[in-house]
């Protein structure tokens, strides 16, 4: 049954993004660019109803409180494709660094041309964080919020984290607030796998993280507090009704956190 309802999800899945794209077409490149959000956004939102109703994966967003209004960075761990769709309907104007080759594609990168994003060349990783850094205090300067993965790609539950120097050097120059998101949706729709499987994905917004603080300081923060929340959506994962099936990185780091936490329990 889980192979059925996975291969049924996957091909509405890729249906609903071709059958939506060619459907909207006409209204969204007529409207301006920012009412044409509604598109991409209708998308992300029934591509989640379908990978609930044909796969049993539910979703709980919490922390949107934590979203402060104005231009900031939102910085979601990345484990997975559902990482890149679930939070767009909680983000007013959202803005993605991407690929440059990314554009070419037909269709979808019409439509990313659209959206104004951030296509960078990553021949040269310098010229290319300055091109982006460049590029994205422009666009904020509109009001947006940029959504940019700190370890850059997806990483599998449970993994040593492997935060790059981007965000850093973004924190440090754009001068907004940074809201790390907390999940581990990549126990529910893997990285890399076809099978997806029936839960609850609990995704929490943290804090925002002020700017002010040094390069240091935030980077030390921001991993600090966006894996103490993963580790504890992975234990609610791991507890709760139904868990999923853990990868050998997540049981080792469950393994850990439960080590840690009888350890300080026997001292105490």
């Amino acid at each position: 049954m889980l192979l059925v309802r996975s291969l049924a999800f996957n091909t509405a899945f890729y249906l609903n993004l071709i059958v939506q794209m060619i459907f909207w077409t006409p209204l969204y490149f007529l409207l301006p660019r920012k009412k044409a959000w509604f598109v991409p956004k209708v998308w992300a939102a029934s591509s989640l109803w379908l990978h609930r109703v044909l796969v049993g994966a539910r979703v709980k967003i919490s922390g949107l409180e934590n979203m402060p209004e104005g231009p900031c960075i939102v910085a979601p761990k990345h484990q997975s494709f559902w990482d890149t769709i679930a939070f767009l309907p909680f983000i007013p104007d959202a803005l993605y660094i991407l690929k440059r080759e990314l554009v070419w594609i037909p269709f979808f990168g019409w439509y990313v041309a659209k959206m104004r994003m951030i296509p960078i060349d990553r021949g040269s990783r310098s010229k290319a964080l300055r091109q982006a850094v460049k590029l994205a205090g422009e666009r904020m300067s509109e009001n947006r919020q940029l959504i940019i993965y700190p370890e850059g790609t997806r990483r599998p539950p449970g993994a040593e984290p492997a935060y790059k120097y981007g965000i850093v050097e973004l924190y440090a120059q754009l001068n907004v607030p940074v809201v790390p998101i907390a999940h581990v949706a990549g126990l529910y729709w893997p990285r890399r796998r076809f099978l997806r499987y029936p839960g609850t994905i609990h995704a929490r917004f943290l804090p925002p993280i002020e700017p002010g603080l040094s390069r240091e300081e935030f980077q030390e923060r921001l991993i600090r507090e966006t894996e103490a929340a993963c580790d504890a959506l992975l234990v609610e994962a791991a507890e709760g009704p139904n868990p999923p099936p853990l990868p050998e990185t997540a049981r080792k780091r469950l393994a850990e956190i439960r080590y840690k936490t009888e350890s300080h329990a026997a001292k105490g």
